[in-house]
């Protein structure tokens, strides 16, 4: 009842992520449950119109009385159109319209070719950037501070631990610049290792606290002894029952 327009295209995005949120970078559903219920919308999502619109659109799709359309691109977008004028089988008129004319000018249809589908848009088409080029757009965004470039790599599944020829990571640099909210999102969210060390023998918190940047600097050193002690605790095998009882507990 609570649901918007914007919130639905987020869960359909979420859908079409393989159940990770892009708005935070969660993983709120497993990838086997996002299969499972894009199954269902492809097969009956839309009332007794499904048959016919897995023909003409070809994806998954969840309709409501309400007039809203919830349409899933897998490994591109999640849409939702909003429009309460209704057919005789409960889908929104404008919705069915829009879903129609998506699949007509991009290939989005399930069945499109996407190599040889001329006539059609492509926008998953893209230059694929050289390994040094994403180094160098990774670290770059780290440099200036720019989350929201990060997340973007992150999701599209770009190594966030990866170092240019001197060694250095994007957690270098975030920490040299003083970037806490990056630091954050590559420790947090990213799971990056929070010692790494470059030709210098350096660290992210060694250079954070050169500049200055105390704060990172006990933070990141807090992750690099969280990290240790979680280290320790998978190294230690218990040698009998009561100590993998008491382990377990722990």
């Amino acid at each position: 009842m609570e649901a918007t327009a914007e919130s639905l295209s987020v869960m359909a995005a979420t859908l079409a992520n393989g159940g990770i949120c892009p708005t935070t970078g969660e993983q709120v559903l497993k990838p086997y449950a996002v299969r499972d219920v894009l199954s269902l919308m492809h097969s009956c999502g839309m009332y007794d119109y499904s048959g016919q619109f897995a023909f003409k659109v070809g994806l998954p799709a969840k309709s409501g009385v309400c007039g809203a359309v919830m349409l899933v691109i897998p490994n591109v977008m999640g849409i939702c159109t909003w429009s309460p004028p209704l057919d005789a089988l409960g889908n929104s008129v404008r919705g069915l319209r829009f879903c129609e004319e998506l699949v007509q000018v991009f290939n989005f249809h399930r069945y499109d070719n996407l190599r040889h589908a001329a006539n059609k848009k492509d926008p998953r088409k893209q230059k694929y950037e050289s390994r040094g080029q994403k180094i160098v757009s990774l670290l770059f965004s780290a440099c200036s501070g720019d989350v929201t470039a990060m997340r973007r790599y992150a999701l599209a599944g770009l190594n966030m631990a990866q170092s240019d020829y001197d060694g250095r990571t994007a957690l270098h640099l975030a920490a040299s610049e003083g970037h806490m909210d990056t630091v954050v999102f590559l420790l947090e969210k990213c799971n990056v290792p929070p010692a790494p060390r470059d030709r210098w023998d350096r660290t992210p918190s060694d250079d954070a606290a050169q500049f200055g940047h105390t704060e990172i600097a006990e933070y990141i050193l807090e992750h690099q002894k969280a990290a240790e002690e979680a280290n320790k605790k998978e190294d230690v095998i218990p040698e009998t029952e009561e100590e993998e009882e008491a382990q377990a507990e722990q």
